[in-house]
C-alpha cells in the first residue's frame, strides 16, 4: 500500500539524483515493518532477501515509465499526449548545463533493454521487453 503510494504518478517524473531519496524511503518502510533499527547495522541486501523482494524501487519507477511511454506512442499522433511528449520549444535554453529531459531517461532505459521506438506497437512483445509480464511455456 505504502509504495504504490510513493509511486503515484510517477509516469512522468524526470528522474534526476533528487528524486533517488526514494530508494531510502523504501528501505525505511522496510525496515520498519521488519522492526530492524540501523543500529542493529544490517545490511539492506540482507533484509530484502530475509523480506524476498526482488529489485529496486527505480527499476520500478523505470518500468512504469515504459508502459506509459508505450502507451503513448500507440496513440494516434492527434491525441494531446502524444502531442505534448513530442513538443520542443522555440526559445533558446537557459544558459548552462541542461536539465535532464524525461524522454532521454525513458530512452536510456529502452537502451538497457535493447527495445526501439518501433517495439511499441507490439503491445504483447513491448510488455515482455520492459519486464512486466513472463513467457511462459
Amino acid at each position: 500500500m505504502i509504495k504504490s503510494n510513493l509511486l503515484y504518478g510517477v509516469e512522468t517524473w524526470r528522474i534526476t539524483e533528487r528524486y533517488m531519496r526514494v530508494e531510502a524511503v523504501e528501505m525505511d518502510v522496510i525496515r520498519r515493518s521488519m522492526r530492524i533499527s540501523r543500529q542493529q547495522q544490517i545490511r539492506n541486501n540482507t533484509i530484502k532477501q530475509q523480506m524476498g523482494i526482488e529489485g529496486t524501487i527505480t527499476q520500478d519507477i523505470e518500468k512504469k515509465q515504459l508502459i506509459w511511454y508505450g502507451h503513448v506512442e500507440r496513440m494516434k499522433d492527434t491525441g494531446w499526449p502524444k502531442k505534448i511528449i513530442n513538443w520542443q520549444p522555440k526559445d533558446r535554453r537557459k544558459q548552462g548545463r541542461p536539465k535532464l529531459e524525461w524522454q532521454k531517461s525513458v530512452h536510456k532505459a529502452m537502451s538497457e533493454r535493447n527495445l526501439s521506438t518501433e517495439d511499441c506497437t507490439n503491445r504483447t512483445g513491448w510488455k515482455f521487453g520492459i519486464g512486466q509480464r513472463r513467457k511462459t511455456f
